[in-house]
């Protein structure tokens, strides 16, 4: 009897501490990620559901809890920018586009997104800098290039695009209607001199700073040929001259193609008070204003905005 309970000491002293060690083994880090990794999955599917069924503000709040267990997951900021699109809150659905293509510069996918709320804020020009990257890696989305060209009233470079793709496989009958417009819109111009081109004018500025003319037809040609030009001479239009309402025109559009909306009604309005008997610049104004507002979504002045718009008596 006594060599049986020894045996059974024994025994309990020999595997109890290695039952132990395995409970304890077992890291509650692992146990807390699993449960962690399922409320994530229950949380993305939901709002697939939700956004499947227009309820997208719902969706946007299960990708939130999403953004809190597992924060910049590019395929949550993705479906946050695509809700917040639906919703018509560019302003969001852009940072959140950014945020994930600073993850994953080259996905095809978020491009074509990108692209799609920049041509809803009519940011042709930037639209058109992405669809360029779009179309290296599929050269058979130069379509929406071309309609890209045409919305930024670049005719030419819209018609030269058409005319090759038509020479490699044939038009769509969407691109053969865009064709007959562009014939139409590209009647026979007298080829411009150098004089009037954009590194030329650089040159005649730098030479001559105090020439507003100079600096005026900088910002005409730089908003349509080289962005990143425009940028930089509509900030330098407000150092050099702050008298100029075209100068706060520029600086605003340059904003609000930025998507910093609430910086270019700020610089806008206050230019608007140094305009005297123009009422084509300021229809100009009236037009970004509402632009502005309504990617605000401040419905009311851009109402405000577009009912003097429509009274403008240009």
């Amino acid at each position: 009897m006594i060599k049986r309970v020894v045996l059974y000491v024994f025994f309990w002293l020999l595997f109890t501490p290695f039952f132990s060690y395995s409970q304890d083994s077992i890291p509650s880090e692992q146990i807390s990620t699993e449960e962690n990794y399922i409320k994530f999955q229950e949380y993305f599917f939901k709002s697939l559901s939700e956004k499947s069924i227009k309820n997208y503000q719902i969706a946007i709040q299960n990708l939130e809890e999403c953004n809190a267990i597992i924060p910049n997951d590019k395929t949550v900021l993705f479906e946050l920018s695509k809700n917040y699109f639906l919703l018509n809150r560019t302003s969001e659905a852009l940072q959140y586009i950014n945020n994930a293509l600073q993850l994953d510069p080259s996905n095809f996918w978020m491009l074509k997104h990108l692209v799609a709320i920049l041509k809803k804020n009519q940011n042709y020009q930037e639209a058109i800098n992405t669809q360029l990257i779009i179309t290296k890696q599929n050269p058979y989305q130069r379509s929406e290039l071309i309609h890209l060209y045409y919305l930024n009233d670049e005719f030419i470079k819209a018609l030269s695009l058409i005319e090759i793709i038509e020479k490699e496989y044939g038009l769509t009958t969407r691109l053969k209607r865009l064709k007959d417009k562009l014939i139409f819109k590209n009647k026979p111009q007298i080829a411009t001199s150098n004089i009037d081109s954009l590194p030329k004018l650089i040159s005649d500025f730098e030479l001559n700073p105090s020439s507003f003319n100079t600096l005026k037809k900088i910002l005409t040609l730089a908003i349509k040929e080289n962005i990143s030009t425009y940028y930089i001479y509509s900030s330098l239009a407000i150092d050099l001259f702050p008298e100029q309402p075209f100068s706060y025109l520029s600086k605003g559009t340059a904003l609000q193609l930025q998507g910093k909306h609430q910086e270019a009604i700020d610089i806008l309005e206050i230019g608007i008070d140094f305009i005297v008997e123009n009422s084509m610049l300021e229809a100009q104004f009236f037009t970004i204003l509402v632009k502005a507002y309504t990617s605000l979504n401040n419905t009311r002045k851009a109402l405000e905005y577009k009912m003097k718009l429509n009274n403008n008596k240009i």
